[in-house]
């Protein structure tokens, strides 16, 4: 279990890692262009060896690079949806000239196609966007707070989505701790936990499970809505983040805090570090 959190890489991409480790990260999470996607110019050779000296200067193990926010593969509009495929595929390929271990996404809202025509135009998607793939940067869907509609927001829905593709044995699940307790999964006691660990496992298995945005809800159980908070500030509580943390069964995945970022997050890395290390 390697901790770390979001950090900018604005200004050069080698900026990422400096930025973790100046907050202690030992993995962090970025975006390779602006979260409302556009253009961007390509990676170079020499961007990859800025980025990768500057992974071993500041002892970063790994990192992850998030999608843009923009991605919606249940749209109703096919255009969206193959202008998702595409950004999320040359992410993909960002990230393997980088060496990321994994690109993390929101599927996207089907609010105007309903559930069942949303999960197909995912799977599709899903379909596409790994068609041909040869990289090693593994793409991962993230759990959401189910807010309008977004896609993937239970663990039936990630399972359906993994399961229907093609490619779906080399997919994997970011689980945000926000997000699940927004979408009505509580974990707030070691019985609530188990039972939820367990569930995830029978139905999505927990070796699809690489990393989480550890991150404590500025909203109630069930909102449906994407609010972090600060660890222990929040509805979720520090004594059930640290009880995540702590979890026998989650000690193989990454935790990237999310939580506002402000003088705070350096003392949460520290934190998390220490409940991790007992």
């Amino acid at each position: 279990m390697s901790v770390g959190a979001h950090v900018s890489a604005a200004g050069g991409l080698f900026n990422g890692p400096k930025n973790a480790g100046e907050i202690g990260c030992e993995t962090f999470q970025f975006f390779s262009r602006p979260p409302q996607g556009g253009n961007i110019r390509a990676i170079t050779e020499e961007d990859q060896k800025l980025f990768h000296n500057s992974m071993i200067e500041h002892k970063i193990k790994s990192c992850y690079i998030h999608g843009p926010y923009v991605i919606n593969l249940a749209s109703e509009k096919a255009g969206t949806r193959a202008n998702s495929v595409r950004l999320l595929r040359e992410e993909l390929e960002r990230g393997s000239l980088l060496g990321v271990k994994g690109m993390m996404f929101h599927p996207g809202s089907a609010k105007e196609v309903g559930e069942e025509a949303g999960t197909k135009f995912v799977i599709e998607g899903l379909n596409k966007i790994l068609d041909g793939y040869k990289g090693s940067c593994q793409l991962l869907v993230e759990i959401s707070a189910g807010a309008g509609a977004v896609m993937g927001d239970s663990f039936e829905e990630l399972a359906a989505f993994i399961n229907g593709a093609e490619r779906g044995k080399e997919i994997g699940i970011c689980f945000d701790t926000q997000h699940a307790f927004g979408s009505g999964y509580d974990f707030r006691t070691p019985e609530l936990l188990d039972a939820m660990v367990k569930k995830f496992d029978k139905i999505v298995g927990l070796k699809k499970l690489v990393a989480s945005h550890l991150n404590d809800s500025k909203v109630e159980l069930g909102s449906r809505k994407d609010r972090h908070e600060h660890i222990g500030k929040g509805l979720i509580g520090k004594d059930a983040i640290k009880l995540f943390v702590q979890h026998p069964k989650l000690q193989h995945i990454d935790l990237l805090l999310e939580t506002p970022l402000d003088e705070e997050r350096a003392k949460e890395v520290k934190l998390l570090k220490k409940w991790r290390n007992v």
